[in-house]
């Protein structure tokens, strides 16, 4: 997959007033592990996201800011953010690792050809594809609201019909064979609007083999089914009732890989307890942390299982 020997596209610097294509650049939105995202607008003056590839790509290789803070920057992020990782599978195992420039505009043009099909009020939309100095720039709704991880960051009121309707998104979507899974479903990828209607960004890569693009502790076992976006929402209610996160670490000699011999289901059954929510925060209902215990540790439990659980914790509650 790597061309070492390649000539690189040059790199798109972005200021306010830019022009690309037909969208001219406002300001800086955010950054990721793999891509930047910029305000515009188009020729009528309407918002729009532009999402353009870093120039190399891999969470752990984005600088952190020293301090948790809500500016944004092309150059760094808050260190309580979680950008997705590149991580090779192969015959001789697992390592993480960063993209180059060719890598990370595949991952878009990808991108792209996934989204082109999908329509759903819960799900970004994209409305252009475009490009630019010979590299991919994905023209996107810009959606108004605050991302989950500001909700948390800010002590915000959370809701939990927000989950259900990422669940029944994704199952409608699976069902209609056009969206079979989010893949790194966490608080920077779910935006919350004005209206208190939830929309997902930011899809995981798939159709490259040996490589998955998510983020392993939102997705410890490098799933890509729809049991990852099971796991992802288990992971952020964990989250959002204690304070913390239910792994410390990711077992990446399991991840990718069936689980066959006693002594690696031993060791993976170890990596996968984690302290009770209700330990931590003695608040948290009985029910409520049956659900975070099904998303994390139990395999067949899936996205209708899942709904059927909010449902009912709702009406009840």
């Amino acid at each position: 997959m790597r061309r070492p020997n390649s000539q690189p596209y040059p790199m798109i610097k972005l200021q306010t007033g830019v022009q690309i294509g037909t969208y001219r650049i406002q300001r800086f939105l955010a950054r990721g592990g793999f891509a930047f995202t910029y305000l515009a607008e188009d020729k009528t003056g309407k918002k729009v996201c532009l999402k353009i590839g870093d120039v190399a790509g891999g969470g752990r290789y984005v600088t952190r800011s020293l301090e948790i803070t809500t500016e944004r920057s092309e150059d760094w992020i808050s260190p309580d953010e979680t950008p997705a990782e590149a991580i090779f599978i192969g015959r001789d195992g697992l390592r993480v690792d960063f993209l180059d420039l060719h890598e990370v505009d595949e991952i878009l043009r990808r991108e792209g050809t996934l989204m082109e099909g999908t329509e759903h009020a819960n799900v970004v939309r994209l409305r252009d594809w475009i490009e630019h100095e010979g590299r991919p720039v994905l023209v996107y709704d810009y959606v108004q609201g605050k991302t989950l991880r500001e909700k948390i960051r800010a002590l915000e009121g959370i809701r939990l019909n927000w989950f259900l309707a990422i669940v029944r998104a994704v199952q409608k979507l699976k069902e209609e064979g056009r969206f079979l899974y989010h893949g790194d479903l966490k608080p920077e990828n779910i935006i919350i609007k004005p209206s208190g209607s939830v929309v997902m960004i930011d899809p995981a890569l798939r159709g490259i083999e040996g490589l998955r693009t998510t983020t392993p502790h939102y997705n410890p076992l490098l799933l890509q089914s729809s049991k990852a976006d099971v796991t992802g929402i288990g992971v952020m209610l964990y989250e959002i009732l204690t304070g913390t996160l239910p792994f410390d670490d990711v077992p990446y000699q399991y991840a990718g890989c069936e689980v066959g011999g006693e002594v690696e289901r031993l060791s993976l059954s170890y990596f996968l307890s984690y302290p009770p929510p209700r330990e931590l925060n003695p608040n948290t209902p009985e029910a409520l942390e049956r659900i975070v215990y099904r998303c994390l540790v139990v395999p067949e439990y899936d996205l209708a299982d899942l709904e059927n659980d909010l449902v009912d914790f709702l009406r009840k509650g």
